[in-house]
Protein backbone atom coordinates (compact mmCIF):
# COMPACT_ATOMS: atom_id res chain seq x y z
CA UNK A 1 0.00 0.00 0.00
CA UNK A 2 0.92 3.25 -1.20
CA UNK A 3 -0.08 6.92 0.73
CA UNK A 4 1.25 10.00 -1.44
CA UNK A 5 -1.52 12.05 -0.08
CA UNK A 6 1.47 14.82 1.81
CA UNK A 7 2.52 15.28 -2.06
CA UNK A 8 -0.93 15.43 -3.44
CA UNK A 9 -1.40 18.17 -0.89
CA UNK A 10 1.29 20.01 -1.11
CA UNK A 11 0.95 19.70 -5.23
CA UNK A 12 -2.49 21.65 -4.45
CA UNK A 13 -1.35 23.97 -2.07
CA UNK A 14 1.23 25.51 -4.48
CA UNK A 15 -1.32 25.12 -7.22
CA UNK A 16 -3.97 27.45 -5.13
CA UNK A 17 -1.10 30.05 -4.46
CA UNK A 18 0.07 30.33 -8.14
CA UNK A 19 -3.71 29.87 -9.74
CA UNK A 20 -2.42 26.70 -11.81
CA UNK A 21 -5.03 24.96 -13.23
CA UNK A 22 -4.97 20.96 -11.92
CA UNK A 23 -5.53 18.16 -14.22
CA UNK A 24 -6.44 15.06 -11.72
CA UNK A 25 -5.08 11.88 -13.93
CA UNK A 26 -4.74 7.99 -12.59
CA UNK A 27 -5.29 5.43 -14.85
CA UNK A 28 -7.05 7.29 -17.78
CA UNK A 29 -9.22 4.10 -18.90
CA UNK A 30 -12.67 6.99 -19.24
CA UNK A 31 -10.66 9.99 -20.38
CA UNK A 32 -12.71 10.32 -22.83
CA UNK A 33 -15.41 11.67 -21.03
CA UNK A 34 -16.00 15.24 -20.34
CA UNK A 35 -14.55 18.01 -22.11
CA UNK A 36 -11.19 18.42 -22.90
CA UNK A 37 -9.18 20.56 -20.05
CA UNK A 38 -5.56 21.89 -19.76
CA UNK A 39 -3.10 21.91 -16.78
CA UNK A 40 -0.40 20.31 -14.73
CA UNK A 41 -1.22 16.78 -14.06
CA UNK A 42 -1.91 15.72 -10.68
CA UNK A 43 -1.40 11.79 -10.97
CA UNK A 44 -2.91 9.72 -7.91
CA UNK A 45 -1.94 6.35 -9.48
CA UNK A 46 0.49 5.80 -6.99
CA UNK A 47 -1.90 6.28 -4.64
CA UNK A 48 -3.26 3.23 -3.88
CA UNK A 49 -4.00 -0.02 -1.86
CA UNK A 50 -6.81 -0.63 0.51
CA UNK A 51 -6.84 0.19 3.98
CA UNK A 52 -10.03 -1.47 5.13
CA UNK A 53 -12.33 -4.53 4.02
CA UNK A 54 -14.95 -5.86 6.00
CA UNK A 55 -16.51 -8.46 4.70
CA UNK A 56 -19.23 -9.28 7.43
CA UNK A 57 -20.07 -5.45 7.05
CA UNK A 58 -19.98 -5.31 3.56
CA UNK A 59 -18.10 -2.71 3.15
CA UNK A 60 -14.77 -1.73 1.18
CA UNK A 61 -12.04 1.60 1.97
CA UNK A 62 -9.44 2.17 -0.19
CA UNK A 63 -7.12 5.09 -1.81
CA UNK A 64 -8.30 6.28 -5.47
CA UNK A 65 -5.12 5.24 -7.33
CA UNK A 66 -6.17 1.17 -6.32
CA UNK A 67 -6.84 -0.17 -9.16
CA UNK A 68 -10.63 -1.10 -9.76
CA UNK A 69 -9.89 -4.55 -10.85
CA UNK A 70 -7.51 -5.46 -7.52
CA UNK A 71 -10.60 -4.61 -5.56
CA UNK A 72 -13.34 -6.71 -7.70
CA UNK A 73 -10.63 -9.71 -7.33
CA UNK A 74 -10.27 -9.46 -3.64
CA UNK A 75 -14.16 -8.83 -2.91
CA UNK A 76 -15.31 -11.85 -5.37
CA UNK A 77 -12.92 -14.19 -3.19
CA UNK A 78 -15.80 -13.76 -0.49
CA UNK A 79 -18.33 -13.50 -2.65
CA UNK A 80 -19.32 -9.67 -2.71
CA UNK A 81 -19.44 -7.49 -5.52
CA UNK A 82 -19.50 -3.73 -6.33
CA UNK A 83 -23.61 -3.37 -6.46
CA UNK A 84 -23.70 -0.94 -9.38
CA UNK A 85 -21.31 -3.17 -12.00
CA UNK A 86 -18.99 -0.57 -12.75
CA UNK A 87 -17.27 -0.11 -16.44
CA UNK A 88 -13.56 -0.33 -16.69
CA UNK A 89 -12.69 0.82 -20.34
CA UNK A 90 -9.40 -0.36 -20.23
CA UNK A 91 -7.44 -2.44 -17.61
CA UNK A 92 -5.81 0.66 -15.84
CA UNK A 93 -9.35 1.18 -13.81
CA UNK A 94 -8.98 2.90 -11.00
CA UNK A 95 -11.22 3.47 -8.12
CA UNK A 96 -10.99 7.08 -7.84
CA UNK A 97 -11.68 6.85 -11.55
CA UNK A 98 -15.07 4.70 -10.85
CA UNK A 99 -16.36 7.52 -8.17
CA UNK A 100 -15.08 10.54 -10.29
CA UNK A 101 -17.11 9.96 -13.36
CA UNK A 102 -19.46 8.13 -11.38
CA UNK A 103 -20.48 5.60 -14.17
CA UNK A 104 -22.44 2.22 -13.55
CA UNK A 105 -23.28 -0.89 -15.47
CA UNK A 106 -26.16 -3.26 -16.41
CA UNK A 107 -27.06 -4.03 -12.40
CA UNK A 108 -27.56 -0.10 -12.07
CA UNK A 109 -31.74 -1.51 -12.95
CA UNK A 110 -31.83 -3.21 -9.67
CA UNK A 111 -28.99 -2.17 -7.07
CA UNK A 112 -28.90 1.51 -7.49
CA UNK A 113 -25.66 3.94 -8.88
CA UNK A 114 -22.50 4.39 -7.94
CA UNK A 115 -23.59 7.20 -5.62
CA UNK A 116 -26.06 5.14 -4.18
CA UNK A 117 -23.55 3.06 -2.48
CA UNK A 118 -20.88 5.71 -1.32
CA UNK A 119 -20.18 5.71 2.29
CA UNK A 120 -17.82 8.04 2.63
CA UNK A 121 -14.74 10.41 0.84
CA UNK A 122 -11.65 11.61 1.92
CA UNK A 123 -10.70 14.55 -0.70
CA UNK A 124 -8.28 17.60 -0.93
CA UNK A 125 -10.02 20.65 -1.50
CA UNK A 126 -8.83 23.25 -3.93
CA UNK A 127 -6.81 25.03 -0.77
CA UNK A 128 -5.13 21.82 -0.26
CA UNK A 129 -7.16 20.98 3.09
CA UNK A 130 -7.83 17.58 3.84
CA UNK A 131 -11.93 17.08 4.42
CA UNK A 132 -13.22 13.87 5.36
CA UNK A 133 -17.44 13.16 4.54
CA UNK A 134 -19.25 10.25 5.55
CA UNK A 135 -18.50 6.93 7.52
CA UNK A 136 -18.89 3.22 7.05
CA UNK A 137 -22.64 2.45 6.89
CA UNK A 138 -25.81 4.32 5.45
CA UNK A 139 -27.04 6.93 7.28
CA UNK A 140 -29.93 9.79 6.71
CA UNK A 141 -28.88 12.80 6.70
CA UNK A 142 -29.96 16.96 6.74
CA UNK A 143 -28.84 18.93 3.57
CA UNK A 144 -26.07 17.40 1.30
CA UNK A 145 -24.26 14.46 1.14
CA UNK A 146 -21.45 15.33 0.22
CA UNK A 147 -19.67 11.94 -0.22
CA UNK A 148 -22.75 11.21 -2.73
CA UNK A 149 -21.99 15.07 -4.07
CA UNK A 150 -18.31 13.91 -5.28
CA UNK A 151 -19.90 10.93 -7.08
CA UNK A 152 -20.01 12.51 -10.32
CA UNK A 153 -18.24 15.27 -10.03
CA UNK A 154 -15.48 14.59 -12.23
CA UNK A 155 -12.77 16.09 -9.41
CA UNK A 156 -14.28 19.16 -10.23
CA UNK A 157 -15.29 19.69 -6.52
CA UNK A 158 -11.74 17.90 -4.82
CA UNK A 159 -9.27 15.65 -5.07
CA UNK A 160 -10.42 11.61 -3.81
CA UNK A 161 -8.06 10.49 -1.75
CA UNK A 162 -10.05 7.56 -0.06
CA UNK A 163 -13.76 6.24 -0.68
CA UNK A 164 -15.36 3.75 1.03
CA UNK A 165 -18.17 1.76 -0.68
CA UNK A 166 -21.19 -0.78 0.50
CA UNK A 167 -21.12 -4.31 -1.04
CA UNK A 168 -23.29 -6.44 -1.90
CA UNK A 169 -23.30 -10.84 -1.69
CA UNK A 170 -23.25 -12.03 -5.14
CA UNK A 171 -26.08 -13.97 -6.52
CA UNK A 172 -26.84 -17.38 -6.07
CA UNK A 173 -27.41 -18.25 -9.74
CA UNK A 174 -28.13 -16.09 -12.83
CA UNK A 175 -29.59 -16.77 -15.98
CA UNK A 176 -30.21 -14.53 -19.31
CA UNK A 177 -32.73 -15.61 -21.61
CA UNK A 178 -33.66 -13.39 -24.95
CA UNK A 179 -36.68 -12.77 -26.96
CA UNK A 180 -36.78 -11.24 -29.95
CA UNK A 181 -38.89 -8.29 -30.86
CA UNK A 182 -39.05 -4.56 -32.36
CA UNK A 183 -38.84 -1.65 -30.24
CA UNK A 184 -42.03 -0.68 -28.97
CA UNK A 185 -42.44 -4.01 -27.91
CA UNK A 186 -39.41 -3.91 -26.27
CA UNK A 187 -40.04 -0.95 -24.04
CA UNK A 188 -43.43 -2.23 -23.32
CA UNK A 189 -41.84 -5.54 -22.15
CA UNK A 190 -39.59 -4.10 -19.96
CA UNK A 191 -41.60 -1.66 -18.49
CA UNK A 192 -44.52 -4.51 -17.52
CA UNK A 193 -41.79 -6.77 -16.46
CA UNK A 194 -40.48 -4.34 -14.28
CA UNK A 195 -43.55 -3.65 -12.54
CA UNK A 196 -43.76 -7.58 -11.21
CA UNK A 197 -41.80 -9.55 -8.56
CA UNK A 198 -39.55 -10.75 -11.12
CA UNK A 199 -35.68 -10.60 -9.90
CA UNK A 200 -34.44 -8.99 -12.57
CA UNK A 201 -31.01 -7.19 -12.94
CA UNK A 202 -30.14 -6.23 -16.38
CA UNK A 203 -31.78 -5.60 -19.17
CA UNK A 204 -29.88 -4.63 -22.65
CA UNK A 205 -32.20 -4.10 -26.36
CA UNK A 206 -29.57 -4.15 -29.24
CA UNK A 207 -32.24 -2.88 -32.01
CA UNK A 208 -33.77 -6.91 -32.80
CA UNK A 209 -33.21 -8.33 -29.10
CA UNK A 210 -34.18 -8.22 -25.73
CA UNK A 211 -32.12 -9.24 -23.45
CA UNK A 212 -33.09 -9.71 -19.79
CA UNK A 213 -30.69 -11.30 -16.51
CA UNK A 214 -32.88 -12.82 -13.57
CA UNK A 215 -30.74 -13.05 -10.59
CA UNK A 216 -32.11 -15.12 -7.67
CA UNK A 217 -32.01 -19.12 -6.06
CA UNK A 218 -32.68 -21.67 -9.51
CA UNK A 219 -36.00 -22.24 -8.44
CA UNK A 220 -36.99 -18.72 -8.11
CA UNK A 221 -35.21 -18.49 -11.64
CA UNK A 222 -36.90 -21.59 -13.41
CA UNK A 223 -40.31 -19.72 -11.99
CA UNK A 224 -39.82 -16.05 -13.86
CA UNK A 225 -37.87 -17.92 -16.84
CA UNK A 226 -41.18 -19.54 -17.70
CA UNK A 227 -43.14 -16.60 -17.00
CA UNK A 228 -41.24 -14.26 -19.15
CA UNK A 229 -40.21 -16.81 -22.08
CA UNK A 230 -37.59 -16.72 -24.51
CA UNK A 231 -34.33 -18.76 -25.08
CA UNK A 232 -31.49 -19.12 -22.72
CA UNK A 233 -27.86 -17.47 -23.87
CA UNK A 234 -24.64 -19.04 -23.49
CA UNK A 235 -21.71 -17.19 -22.46
CA UNK A 236 -24.25 -14.47 -20.43
CA UNK A 237 -21.29 -13.28 -17.85
CA UNK A 238 -19.08 -12.21 -20.77
CA UNK A 239 -22.81 -10.89 -22.87
CA UNK A 240 -22.73 -8.41 -19.73
CA UNK A 241 -19.27 -7.49 -19.48
CA UNK A 242 -19.47 -6.91 -23.39
CA UNK A 243 -22.89 -4.72 -23.12
CA UNK A 244 -20.32 -2.84 -19.81
CA UNK A 245 -17.43 -2.42 -21.06
CA UNK A 246 -18.87 -1.17 -24.63
CA UNK A 247 -17.28 -4.41 -26.33
CA UNK A 248 -20.24 -5.11 -27.72
CA UNK A 249 -20.94 -4.71 -31.52
CA UNK A 250 -23.38 -2.24 -31.05
CA UNK A 251 -20.08 0.12 -29.46
CA UNK A 252 -17.71 -0.97 -32.57
CA UNK A 253 -18.90 2.27 -34.32
CA UNK A 254 -16.91 5.54 -36.01
CA UNK A 255 -20.06 7.72 -35.04
CA UNK A 256 -20.54 9.98 -31.76
CA UNK A 257 -21.47 7.97 -29.43
CA UNK A 258 -24.34 9.57 -27.10
CA UNK A 259 -25.90 8.43 -23.90
CA UNK A 260 -29.54 9.74 -23.57
CA UNK A 261 -31.37 9.28 -19.93
CA UNK A 262 -35.40 9.22 -20.02
CA UNK A 263 -38.32 7.94 -17.90
CA UNK A 264 -38.07 4.05 -18.58
CA UNK A 265 -41.81 4.44 -20.85
CA UNK A 266 -40.74 6.81 -22.78
CA UNK A 267 -41.48 6.03 -26.47
CA UNK A 268 -39.27 5.46 -29.07
CA UNK A 269 -37.29 8.94 -29.69
CA UNK A 270 -37.55 10.60 -32.82
CA UNK A 271 -33.15 10.71 -33.74
CA UNK A 272 -32.05 9.32 -36.80
CA UNK A 273 -28.97 6.35 -35.80
CA UNK A 274 -28.43 3.35 -34.51
CA UNK A 275 -29.71 2.66 -31.36
CA UNK A 276 -29.30 0.33 -28.02
CA UNK A 277 -31.42 0.61 -24.66
CA UNK A 278 -30.58 -0.47 -20.95
CA UNK A 279 -31.86 0.22 -17.78
CA UNK A 280 -35.59 -0.99 -18.79
CA UNK A 281 -35.58 1.96 -20.91
CA UNK A 282 -34.52 4.62 -19.17
CA UNK A 283 -30.75 4.53 -20.79
CA UNK A 284 -30.97 4.95 -24.38
CA UNK A 285 -27.19 4.92 -26.45
CA UNK A 286 -27.63 6.41 -29.98
CA UNK A 287 -24.74 6.41 -32.81
CA UNK A 288 -25.51 8.98 -34.54
CA UNK A 289 -24.02 12.36 -36.67
CA UNK A 290 -27.84 13.98 -36.24
CA UNK A 291 -27.36 17.63 -34.92
CA UNK A 292 -26.38 18.07 -31.34
CA UNK A 293 -29.08 20.98 -30.72
CA UNK A 294 -31.69 18.41 -31.83
CA UNK A 295 -30.65 15.69 -30.11
CA UNK A 296 -30.99 17.63 -26.74
CA UNK A 297 -34.68 19.13 -27.63
CA UNK A 298 -35.64 15.64 -28.03
CA UNK A 299 -34.19 14.22 -24.65
CA UNK A 300 -35.94 17.73 -23.39
CA UNK A 301 -39.18 17.02 -25.20
CA UNK A 302 -39.04 13.33 -23.39
CA UNK A 303 -38.45 15.24 -19.67
CA UNK A 304 -34.46 13.61 -20.35
CA UNK A 305 -30.79 14.65 -20.57
CA UNK A 306 -28.15 13.62 -23.82
CA UNK A 307 -24.53 13.48 -23.37
CA UNK A 308 -22.33 13.18 -25.92
CA UNK A 309 -20.17 9.86 -24.41
CA UNK A 310 -17.78 9.47 -27.12
CA UNK A 311 -17.17 11.64 -30.01
CA UNK A 312 -15.19 14.51 -31.83
CA UNK A 313 -16.59 17.63 -30.89
CA UNK A 314 -15.63 17.95 -26.53
CA UNK A 315 -16.01 21.60 -26.16
CA UNK A 316 -20.26 20.70 -25.11
CA UNK A 317 -20.39 16.88 -23.43
CA UNK A 318 -23.40 17.48 -21.09
CA UNK A 319 -26.77 19.02 -21.43
CA UNK A 320 -26.84 22.44 -20.56
CA UNK A 321 -28.08 23.18 -16.89
CA UNK A 322 -31.33 24.91 -16.00
CA UNK A 323 -30.80 28.96 -14.52
CA UNK A 324 -31.29 27.50 -10.88
CA UNK A 325 -29.36 23.92 -11.35
CA UNK A 326 -26.40 26.36 -12.90
CA UNK A 327 -26.11 28.80 -9.77
CA UNK A 328 -25.96 25.75 -7.52
CA UNK A 329 -23.01 24.50 -8.81
CA UNK A 330 -20.98 27.48 -9.75
CA UNK A 331 -21.66 28.14 -5.70
CA UNK A 332 -20.44 24.62 -5.03
CA UNK A 333 -17.61 25.44 -7.25
CA UNK A 334 -16.54 28.18 -5.43
CA UNK A 335 -16.82 26.65 -1.77
CA UNK A 336 -15.28 23.62 -2.42
CA UNK A 337 -12.37 25.17 -5.35
CA UNK A 338 -12.26 29.21 -4.72
CA UNK A 339 -9.02 29.42 -7.36
CA UNK A 340 -11.05 27.26 -9.49
CA UNK A 341 -7.87 25.20 -10.03
CA UNK A 342 -9.51 21.48 -9.89
CA UNK A 343 -10.01 19.91 -13.34
CA UNK A 344 -11.80 23.46 -14.68
CA UNK A 345 -14.20 23.01 -17.39
CA UNK A 346 -13.95 19.46 -17.57
CA UNK A 347 -17.81 19.64 -16.93
CA UNK A 348 -18.87 22.65 -17.87
CA UNK A 349 -16.64 25.77 -19.02
CA UNK A 350 -17.82 27.81 -15.65
CA UNK A 351 -17.21 24.17 -13.30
Amino acid sequence: MTDHKADIVSQVQEAFHSKQPQCITAGNSKNFYGRKIQGTDLSLLNHAGITEYEPSELYIKARSGTPLSEIEKIIAAEKQMLPFEPPHFGPTATFGGMTATGLSGPRRVSHGAVRDCILGVEIINGKGEVLQFGGKVMKNVAGYDVSRLMCGAMGTLGVLTSITIRLNPMPVCEKTIAISTNCQEAILKMNELARKPIPITATFYDGSELYIRISGSLSTIDKCTEMIGGDEIDKADLFWTNVREHTHEFFFTELPLWRISVPSSTDILNIEGAYAMEWNGALRWYATDANADAIRNEADRAGGHACLFRGIDRKDVFHPLAHATRLINLKLKQTFDPAGILNPGKIYAEI
